[in-house]
């Protein structure tokens, strides 16, 4: 590289990879360009155990956690089962084609091996999840809209 040029950054790359992250919910992104390679990441924030969760984040998901609390086991609780099927990627999970319509499955449904159980929208793709196997859904572990990281227990199929 000849003296006094410098690094060539693409500013505009930089800042759409920046929103990317933002809208998709990654902590990182990395493209390459032949010997070139741009890596925007984010850290978490840490909030520490005894601070309150931003209200509008509580608020979405109180409603379901009082009704489901008492009876509903956790996600945990269903890792051992045979039928669970995990997010094979990370992103946002929606149960619906579009807003306003039913949901793919619905937890009693039957299904059939191939069947699609949820999308994962994953840098503006949206990937179908489908059934491994026919059989009755038992289990809705995630809302829609909720993102989801890799292996993370989605729906049971028993």
């Amino acid at each position: 590289m000849p003296e006094g040029s410098g690094i060539q950054v693409d500013t505009a790359l930089v800042r759409e990879l920046a929103e990317l992250l933002e809208s998709s919910h990654l902590t990182e992104i990395e493209v390459k360009d032949g010997e070139r390679t741009i890596r925007v990441a984010r850290t978490a924030a840490v909030v520490s155990a005894g601070y309150p969760a931003a209200p509008q984040f509580a608020a979405q998901i109180a409603p379901q956690q009082a009704a489901a609390a008492p009876a509903t086991p956790a996600a945990d609780d269903w890792k051992a089962h045979p039928g669970l099927v995990k997010s094979p990627i990370v992103g946002t999970a929606y149960l619906t084609p579009e807003p306003g319509s039913p949901p793919y499955v619905s937890e009693g449904e039957t299904v059939a091996a191939g069947a699609i159980l949820l999308i994962i929208e994953a840098m503006k793709v949206m990937n179908p999840i489908t059934a491994p196997k026919a059989g009755k859904v038992i289990k809705v572990l995630i809302r829609s809209e909720q993102p989801v990281e890799y292996d993370e227990p989605l729906v049971v199929i028993e």
